[in-house]
């Protein structure tokens, strides 16, 4: 393998984590309020992270975007940043995005190389894990801290993005999976 391959082999995936990183800062923001927790597109990019960089780097472009938003940026929905939103009551959800990319990526890894029906099937149950993982953690730290029953939790705090979160995992089993493709095409991802 020559030294260009070696760099771009480095380089390339680095520089995919950052784009998706900033991808997620610039549209996770935009909210729809549906009660304490809005519905926001950053599952879908994490979804669409995991899809295309793998697990290692979609995790690692999750971890970066929380360290901003923990930094002060706002980058977290309604424009918030700093450890208000990181640590208050609905703070798990957004913790919960790491083991949601991990889970989910894992499974999108196992996929590789499996039919067409079998790789839809592996991701879209891996999604479906991670945000059971996600939705589990966050109402666990919702109830702890807002005091809440859990069938409050649930109410307001899950059953209302189900259908979302459905939409979103389907659109990035679709538009993974041909993207990675050309992006492997193009050299750019290994």
């Amino acid at each position: 393998m020559s030294t260009s391959e070696q760099t771009r082999g480095r380089v390339y995936p680095l520089a995919a984590c950052a784009v998706m990183t900033a991808l997620l800062c610039v549209l996770a923001p935009f909210a729809i309020p549906v009660g304490p927790v809005p519905v926001t597109l950053a599952t879908l990019l994490i979804y669409l992270s995991v899809e295309l960089l793998g697990w290692k780097w979609g995790a690692a472009s999750v971890a970066a975007y929380l360290l901003l938003g923990l930094a002060g940026l706002p980058v977290f929905s309604g424009y918030q940043g700093g450890a208000g939103p990181l640590f208050g009551p609905t703070g798990g959800y957004l913790v919960g995005y790491l083991p949601m990319a991990i889970i989910a990526g894992w499974c999108a890894l196992a996929a590789q190389g499996r039919s067409p029906v079998a790789s839809a099937a592996i991701r879209l149950g891996g999604m479906i894990l991670g945000t059971a993982a996600l939705y589990a953690l966050g109402t666990a730290w919702f109830c702890a801290l807002s005091g809440n029953p859990l069938h409050t939790a649930l109410a307001v705090c899950v059953a209302p993005f189900v259908p979302f979160d459905l939409v979103k995992m389907a659109a990035a089993v679709s538009i993974g999976v041909p993207v990675r493709r050309r992006l492997r095409q193009a050299h750019f991802l290994p």
